[in-house]
């Protein structure tokens, strides 16, 4: 039967951690995505960044993101050592360069915020941002220095978490979920299948019990249909969709999480190798940019951000924008070649911070909402969603409950920050159908 422990929608660095880490517990795991790898995942840039990344309203955020990065370099060498794949984790830091004298006050005043924080970050002189980056534009008046914000590459990160979870005994199904199976539920937790479909034939044992007893009213997630109309049942399902989480029927609407689609372009270049030994940040004219160069010579350029619904097409205007202000930081780039431009769309919430946690359903677990640093969050996402489902206290995930947007929900205008709330009648009815990228020369 199609049964299993836990079910995951979705097959990005989120979903494949936390499927990862539950079968290590023991449990039995599916993971349902038509297209692994293909979203967000791939088009990032994997920057691990909770410095450079850090807002003004982001402490709670901040908090969970340090806390992840302290874990990524166990995370890394534990997926090399299973699987025998390098992920590209590298220990670089990030240099953030000022454009012009207005830019630099704007970030000794970020400074000046990390350091109430106990961030580790330093303001650089001009001389001091050209000695760590001799290939940065004469000129720039000086910078900041983070030095723990380093670098992962993602699309390697992808390939080596899908190794773990086939090595780990996860059942992979390529299908897109199309609706959410909810059934009877009682005050004894005990799940009635009604006439959905078969019944779960996998006993689940202690570890996941505590989650999916927890029905409190008459309504149960068992498990889901995708589009080739198969059942698949499990005692907890994870939505893991990332920007698709609200494309999904069978939920009420207050329990589908305000995610938003907003999209972004990376491009990648070819240059000399060790053109650059960090990351490289800034703002060119107002414009933000961000330089991450692989080991292998290649570099990654993005930051363009667009609230464009699901409209995954390259613009020309953000790839020309791109790779001006990425040549005005650093004019040796205008040599190099470009090879490929991905457009895909991040998972904003209406504040920007992600959603993980207990659904206002049983037996449903919310992972999304990651935004930009769903990358960064993988390896926290997957320890903490599994020790919740494993009964296990989650203090660190309490500012980030789904249910923090209740009232949000109940509003007709949900204006969220830099875009307007997505319902789930405006998305397409096959969104991952829509190209994800766009490859140029290679």
């Amino acid at each position: 039967m199609n049964s299993s422990d836990v079910i995951v929608i979705g097959a990005g660095v989120i979903g494949l951690s936390i499927a990862w880490r539950c079968s290590q517990r023991g449990m039995s795991v599916t993971i349902i995505d038509p297209t692994p790898g293909a979203g967000a995942s791939a088009t990032a840039a994997g920057m691990l960044a909770p410095v450079t990344e850090l807002h003004f309203e982001g402490r709670d955020l901040l908090a969970l993101n340090l806390e992840s990065a302290t874990r990524y370099p166990a995370f890394a060498a534990e997926l090399a050592e299973l699987t025998g794949l390098d992920a590209g984790f590298r220990r670089c830091g990030t240099v953030q360069a000022a454009w012009d004298a207005a830019d630099l006050a704007a970030l000794r005043q970020v400074h000046s915020f990390q350091q109430t924080l106990q961030v580790t970050s330093q303001m650089l002189t001009s001389r001091e941002l050209r000695s760590l980056e001799p290939a940065l534009a004469a000129g720039l008046p000086g910078g900041l220095w983070a030095e723990d914000d380093h670098q992962i590459d993602n699309r390697l990160l992808h390939a080596a978490l899908m190794a773990a979870v086939a090595k780990a005994g996860v059942r992979i199904v390529a299908a897109r979920v199309t609706e959410v199976i909810t059934s009877g539920g009682a005050e004894s937790g005990i799940v009635d299948s009604g006439s959905a479909g078969p019944e779960v034939a996998a006993t689940v044992d202690a570890a996941t019990a505590p989650v999916a007893s927890r029905a409190h009213g008459d309504a149960v997630v068992s498990g889901v249909v995708t589009d080739g109309g198969e059942s698949y049942r499990a005692a907890v399902t994870v939505l893991a969709a990332g920007a698709w989480s609200r494309g999904i029927a069978g939920l009420p609407d207050a329990v589908l999480p305000p995610v938003r689609p907003v999209k972004g372009q990376t491009l990648r270049l070819r240059g000399p190798q060790g053109l650059l030994t960090h990351v490289v940040r800034g703002n060119v004219k107002g414009n933000a940019v961000y330089i991450v160069p692989r080991s292998d010579g290649n570099l990654v350029i993005g930051a363009s951000s667009e609230e464009a619904g699901f409209d995954v097409r390259p613009r020309a205007g953000a790839v020309y924008e791109l790779l001006r202000d990425a040549a005005t930081l650093v004019p040796e780039l205008s040599e190099a070649e470009f090879v490929e431009v991905s457009t895909s769309l991040r998972p904003g919430s209406p504040d920007n911070a992600p959603m993980i946690g207990r659904a206002a359903i049983d037996g449903l677990i919310v992972a999304t909402g990651h935004f930009r640093n769903g990358i960064l969050l993988s390896p926290i996402t997957g320890d903490e969603v599994a020790r919740l489902i494993a009964g296990e206290p989650t203090p660190i995930l309490a500012p980030f409950n789904p249910s923090r947007f209740a009232r949000a929900r109940r509003s007709t205008t949900g204006r969220s920050s830099g875009g307007s709330a997505v319902t789930a009648a405006e998305l397409p009815q096959d969104p991952r159908k829509i190209e994800q990228s766009a490859e140029v020369g290679a």
